[in-house]
């Protein structure tokens, strides 16, 4: 992370750590303050939950104008209106700041920042920890617990449980406020917990709706806010021009497990072996552990379906290539008739399959069976 951020501040003067609450945002911006390089030999740190800090900065040109070196801001969703005060800093002729911004919510809620810092601005997501940062005989804890720290670190399921029962009732009481977001913290949590029975699905707002007693719109404007603070992944269609009936409706993932099965009401691993979303769990487990693996951005993942047909969990479009994978919590995945339409019908360059453990082995041409670890071990 930290030669990322160096990378970007070559290129641009801010840099955007943005990511969900308690999942490293905070420790990577002082590990770099730290080892940073010599701007201008002056540092400054402002965290917007501290009150002092909010008052430091009631006039922002007063308390930046003269700053030079590098400047720190945490949670700057909690001042929305420094936006413009900062892009008006940032091109001054004899600027010598660069800023490091920090955010619990993505620039798309946070609308200022894409507005003003437009062409000013760099994004880097810090997510919580993934497989490939912890050791092997723990990643089927992380699996369980989630990546948040304080939740993966706990020093049993049960401490690990309440942390992330305290963290859903947080988020939704002072988190979700203080972005401007008037929704009250109950309605939002029965939606939430009802969306993590659809984890892995096509989202059907109507469904949704009835079930809850609210609009479409309300269901959107809910989901947008889940996506925008890093809670909820959605999973875009990918459509060829075939005649067949393809879905053209979004899937939706909770993105870390740990809160998934919070929400389900899992609190250990024996359970989850016995929960009918156990399928649904693993591959959304994977399917994160795979994006970040390729270091996919957005706007590179799909999946595919074609009604009561054939469905592609995942398909990365990058560079001209197309290359499938399918997540399966099973000891030895065979080859299906729907793998064998999506790699007839998407021309797949490779069609991968990954499953808990085991050994790779080709299932097919072009069709291999892996492992998240051997999956992790590759240079993408």
């Amino acid at each position: 992370m930290l030669a990322r951020i160096e990378r970007q501040f070559s290129v641009v003067r801010v840099v955007a750590l943005l990511g969900p609450r308690q999942s490293g945002k905070t420790t990577a911006a002082r590990m770099y303050t730290a080892s940073a390089p010599d701007y201008a030999g002056e540092q400054a740190y402002f965290d917007l939950e501290d009150p002092d800090d909010l008052r430091r900065l009631a006039d922002p040109k007063l308390a930046l104008g003269n700053q030079r070196g590098l400047v720190v801001i945490d949670e700057i969703q909690r001042a929305p209106d420094l936006f413009p005060v900062l892009r008006v800093l940032v091109d001054r002729p004899d600027n010598q700041m660069r800023l490091l911004i920090l955010g619990s919510a993505s620039h798309d809620l946070i609308r200022q920042s894409s507005e003003s810092l437009a062409g000013r601005l760099a994004t880097l997501e810090v997510t919580p920890l993934s497989g490939d940062e912890v050791d092997a005989a723990d990643r089927e804890g992380l699996w369980l617990r989630g990546g948040f720290p304080p939740s993966f670190l706990a020093d049993d399921d049960a401490g690990s449980w309440l942390w992330r029962k305290a963290y859903v009732q947080t988020f939704l009481e002072r988190d979700i406020p203080a972005l401007g977001i008037r929704i009250g913290a109950q309605a939002l949590h029965r939606f939430w917990q009802m969306l993590a029975h659809y984890h892995g699905q096509i989202l059907n707002a109507s469904e949704l709706g009835r079930s809850l007693g609210i609009g479409d719109t309300t269901i959107a404007r809910y989901v947008d806010i889940l996506v925008g603070t890093f809670m909820v992944r959605r999973l875009a269609p990918w459509f060829e021009n075939i005649k067949k009936r393809q879905v053209k409706r979004p899937k939706v993932y909770l993105r870390d497990s740990g809160i998934l099965h919070q929400l389900l009401g899992i609190r250990s691993a024996s359970e989850l072996l016995r929960h009918p979303k156990l399928g649904a769990s693993w591959e959304g487990f994977a399917l994160e552990e795979a994006a970040r693996t390729i270091n996919a951005a957005p706007e590179e993942l799909y999946f595919w379906s074609v009604h009561a047909q054939a469905e592609l969990d995942l398909l990365l479009v990058r560079s001209g290539k197309k290359i499938g994978f399918e997540f399966k919590f099973a000891d030895a995945p065979s080859l299906t008739a729907s793998m064998r339409m999506a790699q007839d019908v998407l021309a797949l360059d490779q069609l991968i399959v990954v499953r808990p453990d085991g050994k790779d082995y080709a299932l097919a041409r072009g069709v291999e069976v892996t492992t998240l670890e051997s999956l992790r071990a590759r240079a993408w």
